[in-house]
């Protein structure tokens, strides 16, 4: 009597499902939005069906917080991992800054989900517990670059650093964000990267100001 062949044994990726399906959701949220998106659509992308989708992350919403999550927390490992301690603070300080705008530009999706999310008026990122936990790392640098400067007389003393570090994003955020509309207005297209880096110098020499000054309080 012959032998049955052997069951093929189906390997089991649980971390590798999840991963798949948080790659495909950021696509899909940012292009269509969470009240767009479908989750049908995400979980054929991700090679993966609906059932599994729920079970891991329970709904729609909850993973479309889970996508938050993972984009901040991915953003703030990279800025917050650059060896910036061997610059001088100045060179630092300008070194993180531009990482930071580079992020921008080299992650659209980031542009959409963070767009959409402010048409929630930040609803669903406010219902994350860990939110806090992927924004403190990069204020820290921040803070640690701002004392040295203090220290050796290149900065002023007294810069709140929550302050900074949101002025730096938002400059780098509006020209990324707004770069079609910039574009169809202006002519100028600063997706090139010869007008990119242009405005970012200038930007850097406003940030260079206010970090030396000690007057800018007295002529408001």
């Amino acid at each position: 009597m012959d032998s049955k062949p052997p069951k093929s044994v189906v390997k089991r990726d649980p971390e590798g499902t999840r991963r798949r399906i948080l790659e495909a959701a950021k696509s899909q949220f940012a292009k269509f939005g969470l009240a767009g998106a479908r989750t049908d659509a995400i979980a054929e992308v991700a090679g993966s069906n609906e059932r599994m989708l729920y079970y891991y992350f329970g709904s729609k919403e909850l993973l479309y917080v889970a996508v938050l999550e993972a984009m901040y927390a991915d953003y703030a490992k990279k800025e917050s991992e650059l060896d910036l301690s061997g610059l001088e603070p100045r060179k630092a300080m300008a070194a993180l800054a531009t990482s930071i705008w580079a992020h921008l530009w080299d992650n659209p999706e980031w542009i959409g989900l963070i767009n959409n999310e402010n048409l929630h008026q930040g609803r669903y990122l406010k219902t994350s517990k860990k939110l806090s936990e992927t924004i403190s790392p990069v204020v820290d640098v921040v803070r640690s670059i701002l004392v040295r400067g203090a220290d050796v007389g290149q900065f002023r003393s007294g810069i709140d650093p929550l302050d900074f570090y949101v002025t730096v994003v938002g400059m780098g955020y509006y020209i990324a964000s707004n770069r079609f509309t910039i574009s169809a207005f202006t002519g100028r297209d600063y997706a090139r990267q010869s007008d990119r880096a242009k405005i970012w110098e200038m930007h850097l020499e406003i940030l260079g100001a206010y970090l030396h000054s000690t007057t800018l309080a007295a002529v408001r």
